[in-house]
């Protein structure tokens, strides 16, 4: 709040909108900034809230400062400006011109008259308007009635206390000098000051006379941003959501601040609201939740990330052994024999017609100038993915690859395979299934367990009721430790791992085998004791084994993924 130069120059600052041009970001854009976050922790609240903390990159050499680093600003710039009250102060009332206190006099008359009116009962809103169209920029906040313009003028009055008393006696005898000076040679100003001395007798204002004349005299702008500052540092440290910050004053923050800051404060405002635009997240019960189209987006993401690293497995193509009837087109074409369903490859017709007759028009077909395009045989693999949602797998660094995974296969499967079927089960000290919708949510169990007895369970029993080639994709870092036993009421959990445990595993794999269900495993950080029990459970299925890394773990599930569809398609079957 800088101080006028004259009458006609007054400062005007609104709410922040969205459509100022500092921190303008998509939606889109800060859906996948928010994507590992989300995947971890399934809280799309929470990933928002982390994202502001820390700020992020928009473009080359266009940083967001995140609110940690903008709330260590403001404190900074609060204590700079504390230190310098008093020049400023004294320079405020020393070199006061006639316009500046004329604009004192008529605020300290209008914010008397809004007063009184008020305690005799008037409707006051139309004259709160005017007042603050006329005198805005000289309270701090943006007070939207007469309440909040007290309890912003009380702020400004707490800080010229404050200030006050950090100064030395000779400071403040200095001050009160040269306001005495001014009401001397203005017994108007010296007049509304006193009427607002009554005014405010017996609330939390009155009192402390030399502080009143700082707040609503020509110093009152030093106050007044020290009021700022405090309100701007109290939203920055204990904003209760993301959405809060739409109440910042961004024109404020930029008069205070400066430009740099304002533009940050601008991106981080905005943030929410241009997620729930994008249509990715929405607001329920208080907190962003994801949408089916955010869920999506995710999906998709993870996907574009695995075939970034394996371009030569090329989604949607399923090479076949034997050409049969189907929808999908292999590419190849054969003459026409009867019988055949009529996909006329137009090309190779007419090629043929024309070499047989020369060249020419018309063009005459003759039937054995047909040819048709073969189709590839269709078929329909159910899969289930068992995720490992016990506490080593956070603990390692394992659980987000492992998410990030299940999501990518769901996006691959629901965009390129729609007839498949996708299940999934979480495990940890016991199994759970978990519909897609909640994946994304889905986080650790902060338990200790591995019961993949129960998940095999869950599994086979979700794939019992589909049809085609079945599959387990089990991803783990961990031995069995866990198991439920028939009939007993929870699970039972030991370590290390009973002989009890692996033998009842063990059962579960070979009834997972007799049903046809081909158990796939996916070892991270595999020690001897995990190998050993992986590899017993790829003999006993004839599934296969594969030991590898959070960085490699969805390039393995995707290319496996890709070639068991193609291996079931042309009749046969992988070695375990």
């Amino acid at each position: 709040m800088t101080e006028p130069s004259g009458p006609a120059r007054h400062a005007r600052y609104s709410r922040w909108d969205g459509t100022q041009s500092p921190g303008d970001l998509a939606g889109d854009s800060v859906f996948d900034r928010l994507v590992d976050d989300l995947v971890e922790h399934g809280d799309a609240d929470q990933a928002l809230r982390r994202l502001m903390q820390r700020g992020f990159l928009n473009g080359p050499g266009d940083r967001v400062k995140g609110l940690r680093e903008l709330l260590e600003r403001s404190r900074k710039k609060r204590s700079e400006l504390a230190g310098e009250a008093f020049s400023r102060m004294h320079e405020s009332l020393a070199g006061a011109s006639p316009e500046a206190l004329e604009r004192a006099r008529q605020m300290l008359a209008a914010l008397n008259d809004l007063v009184e009116h008020r305690r005799a009962g008037q409707d006051v809103g139309a004259e709160f308007d005017q007042f603050m169209r006329e005198f805005g920029d000289m309270v701090p906040g943006r007070p939207r009635d007469v309440d909040e313009l007290m309890e912003a003028l009380g702020r400004q009055m707490a800080e010229a206390r404050a200030v006050l008393g950090s100064m030395s006696a000779a400071q403040r005898a200095q001050l009160a000098e040269l306001s005495e000076a001014i009401l001397a040679g203005d017994g108007e100003m010296e007049r509304e000051l006193a009427r607002l001395a009554a005014n405010l007798a017996g609330t939390p204002l009155a009192g402390d006379p030399m502080a009143m004349s700082l707040v609503v005299g020509p110093a009152g702008s030093v106050a007044a941003d020290l009021a700022d500052l405090g309100d701007l540092e109290q939203l920055l440290a204990g904003a209760p959501s993301p959405g809060a910050l739409a109440e910042v004053d961004i024109e404020r923050a930029r008069q205070i601040l400066g430009e740099e800051d304002a533009r940050s404060l601008g991106a981080l405002s905005s943030m929410a609201r241009r997620l729930r635009e994008s249509g990715l997240v929405e607001q329920k019960e208080g907190r962003l939740r994801l949408t089916p189209r955010g869920l999506r987006r995710i999906g998709d993401r993870a996907l574009a990330d695995l075939y970034s690293r394996i371009e030569r497995f090329r989604s949607g193509q399923h090479p076949v052994g034997r050409p049969g009837p189907g929808h999908e087109r292999s590419g190849e074409t054969r003459p026409y024999q009867w019988g055949d369903q009529f996909n006329l490859s137009i090309e190779r017709t007419l090629r043929n017609a024309v070499t047989r007759q020369g060249p020419g028009s018309p063009v005459r077909l003759l039937p054995e100038d047909f040819e048709v395009e073969q189709t590839e045989s269709l078929t329909r693999s159910a899969t289930v993915i068992m995720l490992d949602l016990s506490l080593s797998m956070p603990m390692r660094d394992n659980f987000l690859a492992a998410k990030k995974m299940a999501m990518a296969l769901h996006a691959l499967i629901s965009g390129r395979f729609p007839t498949d079927y996708l299940g999934i089960v979480g495990f940890s000290r016991a199994a759970r299934e978990i519909a897609f919708r909640d994946l994304p949510e889905v986080s650790w169990d902060y338990d200790w367990g591995t019961n993949i007895q129960h998940g095999l369970l869950l599994s086979r029993r979700m794939l019992s009721h589909q049809r085609g080639t079945k599959q387990v994709i089990m991803v783990t870092d961990g031995e069995p430790t866990a198991h439920w036993p028939a009939g007993a009421p929870e699970p039972v959990f030991a370590y290390p791992p009973t002989q009890e445990t692996v033998e009842a595993t063990l059962v579960e794999v070979a009834r997972c085998a007799r049903e046809g269900v081909q158990v796939n495993t996916f070892a991270l950080d595999a020690d001897g004791h995990l190998r050993h029990f992986v590899e017993q459970m790829a003999r006993l299925n004839r599934g296969r084994a594969f030991f590898t890394s959070p960085e490699s773990l969805g390039d393995y599930v995707l290319v496996d993924f890709l070639q068991s569809r193609r291996s079931s398609r042309s009749g046969g079957r992988r070695p375990a």
